[in-house]
């Protein structure tokens, strides 16, 4: 499977930036999540769709209050391309839930790759052809990773960095996995690896779905690489991070580790 020919650095032209439609007609889904992201969902949109024309957009709100799901509705029915849908969840039970959601959609309709991205713009899509480039290369997941040379942080306040920091070396450390950034949620899928993984097994909901489905990916054997991208606080609203999903992401973490060298010893 190829979705165009690798690339490096940033000068690509606009025929390369639209081949991330395959030749044989694989196509390419970005995943976007929303809750209460009214204002950056158009910027967003609007900047990935003038880095990749050819991308397909699928955004999943959890019936925002703010009318974000009315907003990004307005965008589907605007583009001339055809490029954006819309899931309405009723529910809102977190976003690894919403991002199951996306990813059921997109396999159903047969994109040979899944792209996870958030809204408030802390992703930049004009580094989504790096995730790409890794992917052509060979890679069955490639992650858009912070802490790997290369790797920036803009505007973070130095206390989510430390979490952050060790957040991963403690998962790290705990699984045993070698990925840097780990708990990262720009990143890309072949549908090789969401068909294989057990997505109906997945339970974690909150910060540590990305890890769960990291390792996962691991644990199957799959090709997992970090490309460095530049991550940038949002501007506008609020982090939707909160002391209780971390705590989830901790003892999960523990357990799957204890599992996992449980398992090395021939106990189950």
């Amino acid at each position: 499977m190829a979705l165009g020919s690798p690339t490096s650095g940033n000068d690509r032209s606009r025929a390369d930036l639209q081949a991330v439609i395959g030749p044989q007609g694989e196509r390419a889904l970005v995943v976007i999540p929303t809750f209460n992201e009214r204002e950056n969902l158009p910027t967003i949109i609007g900047r990935l769709h003038a880095a990749l024309p050819g991308i397909h957009v699928l955004v999943v709100d959890d019936s925002s209050p703010d009318g974000t799901g009315e907003v990004a509705d307005g965008l589907a029915a605007d583009d001339p391309a055809d490029r954006i849908r819309v899931v309405h969840r009723t529910e809102k039970d977190g976003l690894g839930k919403a991002y199951l959601r996306g990813f059921a959609w997109g396999l159903d309709r047969d994109y040979a790759v899944i792209i996870e991205m958030d809204a408030d713009g802390s992703h930049a899509p004009e580094q989504l052809h790096r995730l790409l480039d890794a992917i052509n290369a060979g890679a069955d997941l490639a992650i858009g990773s912070r802490y790997v040379p290369g790797g920036q942080l803009v505007n973070w306040p130095k206390r989510r960095e430390f979490l952050s920091r060790g957040a991963n070396t403690y998962a790290r450390l705990a699984l045993g996995a070698k990925v840097h950034d780990i708990t990262a949620g720009f990143r890309a899928y072949r549908r090789t690896v969401l068909d294989k993984i057990d997505l109906a097994s997945v339970e974690s909901a909150g910060y540590c779905f990305q890890i769960d489905l990291a390792w996962r990916a691991v644990r199957a054997g799959f090709d997992v690489r970090e490309v460095p991208i530049t991550f940038t606080e949002r501007e506008i609203g609020e982090s939707k991070m909160s002391g209780g999903v971390m705590g989830e992401a901790f003892l999960m973490v523990a357990r799957w580790g204890l599992q996992s060298r449980l398992e090395k010893l021939g106990i189950r």
